[in-house]
């Protein structure tokens, strides 16, 4: 199969113009000339442009589902929704609860890692979003469930999931945090999050191992010019990478440019989407045994603490081409960025040969125009939208 007449971004994230050859479910190759047969079959995306399939790695839930429902049909769900989107890979996320809601998450994500749903966007990996921080810093996390850092339960988190867990978030300026980072970053991508760390913290924790920053700017310190915290360490130290929540609500566009101009290559958007994403507004869903509404365009508590996101990768793209930061980057920082964070960019995450054929075609306006996923050896179009 081809993808003829487009332009698309290449594997160094460059608009250019040719062809892109699929077999098998992977990318062959790419170029303005690839030969071809009468019994080939071409798709002419004359007037469009091909992008790599989005990749989430900081999602709780949507559609009504949620990771920690801890069923398979939650996964699916939230599955359909994203690939409808553009997201052709997730991380399905765990919020501050109980162990036993983890393990049940844990299990459902497995199951549909190794039996994946031809239309729905495909179980990468799992990110831990806690419980482990701090109680000052805890957003919209529920303080019932919150522990100071525990390696030995992490490791049956982990080991149940059979090494599905990608990232683990915690504030590490608790007691045992240090001990926790060394451990842990040995098996997974190790975050810092919902944290009281000052800029000194922070740097100790990139020196023990962190090598992550969970949605940069939110539930931390600001950035001060006397007390950076961790956003100045984060946007100053070259071994960290530094998710952005990009929905206009969380960080306000101005600074995400300022953040895109210093982070460049180092940053990531991440939807935080929860369970109400998708569904009307006005109406209480549950995030973690807590209610929240969609109020605004935004998710908050009774108390008014904004919680996760109603956004998505897509859309958050959007934003920032419209808030002034290149095409090229956006993508960059919804695909092969976060794959990388999650040890998944020889596979997902470019248009390059030997990957999956993860694609999805925007048109002029950058609207979704189908979505391409491979299975396998299998390569179909699982969203047509125009």
């Amino acid at each position: 199969m081809f993808i003829i007449n487009s332009t698309y971004l290449d594997k160094d994230f460059n608009l250019v113009k040719g062809n892109i050859q699929i077999e098998n479910g992977r990318i062959t190759a790419c170029g303005s000339s690839l030969p071809r047969s009468d019994g080939d079959t071409a798709i002419d995306a004359q007037g469009y442009t091909v992008v790599p399939g989005f990749v989430d790695v900081h999602i709780h839930g949507c559609a009504g589902a949620d990771a920690g429902d801890g069923t398979t049909d939650s996964i699916e769900s939230m599955g359909r929704f994203l690939l409808s989107h553009g997201v052709t890979s997730f991380c399905p996320t765990t919020a501050t609860v109980s162990s036993d809601t983890i393990k049940a998450a844990i299990r459902a994500a497995k199951q549909i890692h190794e039996h994946p749903i031809k239309d729905g966007a495909k179980v990468a990996g799992m990110n831990l979003e806690g419980p482990f921080f701090s109680r000052e810093r805890k957003g919209a996390q529920n303080e019932e469930f919150l522990l100071a850092p525990d390696f030995e339960l992490f490791k049956e988190w982990y080991d149940l999931s059979g090494g599905l867990v990608k990232l683990i978030d915690l504030a590490t300026e608790q007691p045992g945090g240090e001990d926790f980072v060394k451990r842990a970053k040995e098996l997974c991508t190790v975050s810092i999050a919902h944290t009281t760390a000052s800029y000194e913290d922070a740097k100790d924790a990139f020196d023990w191992g962190v090598t992550h920053v969970t949605h940069l700017f939110n539930a931390m310190n600001g950035l001060h010019h006397r007390k950076p915290g961790v956003v100045g360490a984060a946007l100053e130290d070259e071994r960290v990478r530094a998710e952005l929540i990009c929905d206009g609500e969380h960080i306000h566009p101005a600074v995400l440019r300022v953040a895109f101009n210093v982070l460049g290559d180092r940053a990531l958007i991440v939807s935080d989407s929860l369970r109400a994403n998708g569904m009307p507004e006005g109406a209480e869903y549950d995030l973690g045994g807590q209610t929240v509404r969609i109020s605004g365009g935004k998710c908050v508590l009774p108390d008014g603490t904004i919680a996760g996101s109603v956004s998505n990768l897509h859309q958050e793209v959007k934003n920032l081409v419209s808030w002034g930061v290149p095409l090229p980057r956006a993508v960059k920082s919804a695909s092969l960025i976060p794959a990388i964070q999650i040890g998944a960019d020889k596979e997902i995450g470019s248009i390059e040969p030997g990957k999956a054929a993860d694609l999805v075609i925007l048109d002029k306006d950058l609207e979704i125009a189908s979505v391409w996923i491979s299975h396998g050896t299998d390569t179909h179009c699982a969203v047509k939208k125009a």
